[in-house]
């Protein structure tokens, strides 16, 4: 069931403050470990974290932004705010990658023991079970609103599983004895958060570049307005995305002979249609008269 505005504001709001609420609580921890310890897993953990809570407080404000009504200035509303809040994390999350790196290679070449591994061991755990139950409800917000913002950040959150459970498992090792697992396992953190940071940059800039909505959404538009009695034809079928807001273009054809009040009517069926199987459709029908088909029409050129 489609949600209400109110209740999509709503979600948006409360996810963005989870996502802060946990980045900061997630600082405090590994920032206190990793000063006791002096695991470069655990920096790249601590390094990770800030970061989130710098991303999560740029979603704050571009949520907030981007559920601002159309205005004169903005006539398509401010959507894509979230979008330019998606290149962001995206940058965050590269440099935090390069930082990791560095450290993680340096360690390589300088080994050190570890201390105070059982705290760090504990505030892993710790972060995995805030990290699992912050993406439960990510998880909940974007199948209700679609938001671009909450995606970009719980593919973030979702590499932080992996993150947490390599920097827990590379503290074992280390307690075990294998120096270099930590630095190691820095390392492919490293690399894997950059894939990250490439991947949400990919889902922003499509946005940013009005990428048309998936095929399959844009041949059922095309089947649910040409299902509308009177409707001889559809074509030209438009589409691009704006924060929770999808706007669609379409050509429908209809007889030509038919009253502007009627061809009027039958559009409006048709974007009713459309808009019934997706509300966050915003839906324009342009309406054209059909040609009829004479005898020179049927004939094809070899």
């Amino acid at each position: 069931m489609a949600v209400t505005s109110q209740q999509h504001a709503r979600l948006l709001r409360q996810a963005t403050l989870a996502s802060l609420a946990v980045a900061s609580v997630l600082i405090l921890a590994k920032g206190l470990a990793w000063w006791l310890s002096g695991a470069v897993s655990l920096l790249a953990g601590l390094t990770d974290s800030l970061l989130d809570a710098v991303a999560s407080f740029i979603n704050l404000l571009a949520v907030r932004y981007a559920l601002r009504p159309a205005d004169d200035d903005h006539r398509y509303g401010h959507g894509k705010a979230e979008a330019l809040a998606g290149i962001a994390q995206a940058l965050f999350i590269g440099g935090s990658a390069v930082l990791i790196g560095i450290q993680a290679v340096e360690r390589l070449q300088q080994p050190q023991p570890l201390a105070a591994t059982g705290l760090g061991v504990a505030v892993m755990l710790l972060s995995l079970l805030l990290t699992v139950a912050l993406l439960l409800f990510q998880r909940h917000v974007i199948r209700q609103t679609g938001s671009t913002a909450i995606r970009a950040d719980a593919l973030h959150y979702r590499s932080d599983l992996l993150l947490n459970s390599s920097i827990l498992l590379a503290l074992l090792l280390s307690a075990l004895g294998i120096v270099r697992a930590d630095a190691l396992f820095g390392l492919g953190i490293a690399v894997y958060i950059l894939w990250s940071a490439l991947r949400i940059a990919r889902e922003a800039t499509a946005v940013l570049m009005d990428e048309e909505l998936p095929a399959e959404l844009g041949c059922r538009m095309l089947e649910l307005a040409r299902a509308v009695p009177g409707v001889l034809g559809v074509h030209d079928l438009r589409t691009r995305v704006s924060g929770n807001r999808w706007f669609v273009q379409i050509h429908v054809e209809l007889p030509g002979e038919m009253s502007l009040d009627e061809a009027h009517r039958l559009g409006q069926q048709a974007a009713e249609a459309i808009r019934q199987a997706y509300p966050r459709a915003e839906v324009m029908v342009h309406t054209d008269p059909s040609r009829p088909t004479g005898p020179a029409d049927s004939q094809t050129s070899g």
